[in-house]
């Protein structure tokens, strides 16, 4: 497991992509679990599967696609990850923010993570779409940090800031688009967890006590080094499930239990909605 990469290993990827296209794409695009059907709208694509890029994760999750898809999105060069590796199966953290440094070697100036979450906030229901305004880094302060290691300069300081991760300009945005479609917009605080059991009940409680509205098991690394190498971030999570905060054992199998199969179902749902979204920005970037 690689813990660290150099310059040279971002530049390795990004020169076999550049092979491939013949533009350089300013939007990056990462899509969760069972979100990839955004990239079919992709027009003029290029494809190409992780496992054909040097140093490149290869996620194994079902509802991961693991391509790469480049081309043109309303207009814009986009380079738009279908699907991403976790940290639970099995990759560092370095290996797991790899396709950021990548695009931002290639020069991406807007990264776009999506993700499908649990919702804590006790308003959020299945099929929410939640803007991300913030989010609780509770992995990295258990010490897994992307950042972790010897500092890349030429991407950014030692000790990065990170009170504004999300960029208020795209936020605004998003807002006005998602009015504009008709297309209803939560906002919240995403927490990232390692995964990949599902949380307690208890977990739960102290996630919304400590002003969590919903939990993942990725995003909030890519942020991170985004953030750390300049690009502005807009963040957006597909509710897929609403967690239980209390225990119900009344049932066999207990109602209200989470599986991965409810999550993938809620993307069906989810990426029309998300595709508004993220097309309509595009439009007005």
């Amino acid at each position: 497991m690689t813990e660290f990469f150099s310059m040279s290993h971002f530049e390795a990827s990004a020169a076999m992509i550049r092979e491939r296209i013949s533009f350089s794409p300013r939007i990056g695009l990462i899509l969760g679990s069972g979100l990839s059907a955004v990239a079919d709208a992709v027009e003029d694509a290029v494809v190409m599967p992780y496992d054909e890029i040097p140093h490149f994760p290869v996620s194994t999750v079902l509802g991961h696609t693991g391509r790469l898809v480049m081309g043109q999105l309303e207009r814009q060069p986009v380079m738009v990850m279908q699907g991403r590796a976790h940290y639970y199966e099995g990759y560092s953290m370095a290996q797991l923010t790899f396709p950021v440094r990548v695009m931002q070697v290639l020069g991406v100036e807007i990264l776009i993570v999506t993700n499908a979450a649990g919702g804590i906030a006790p308003a959020f229901e299945p099929g929410d779409v939640m803007l991300l305004t913030d989010h609780i880094n509770l992995i990295g302060m258990a010490g897994l940090n992307p950042l972790r290691g010897p500092n890349l300069d030429a991407f950014g300081p030692r000790f990065p800031d990170m009170s504004a991760p999300y960029d208020a300009e795209l936020q605004a945005m998003a807002r006005q688009v998602a009015v504009e479609a008709g297309v209803p917009l939560r906002e919240g605080v995403y927490i990232c967890l390692s995964g990949p059991s599902f949380e307690t009940p208890a977990d739960l409680r102290f996630l919304r006590t400590i002003g969590a509205d919903a939990v993942g098991m990725s995003t909030v690394p890519e942020v991170t080094v985004a953030r750390h190498g300049g690009t502005r971030v807009l963040g957006l999570s597909g509710i897929s499930n609403v967690a239980p905060v209390s225990p119900d054992t009344s049932t066999d199998p207990p109602s209200g239990e989470t599986t991965h199969e409810e999550v993938l179902e809620a993307g069906k749902l989810l990426t029309p909605r998300l595709e508004i979204i993220i097309r309509a920005l595009l439009r007005q970037i």
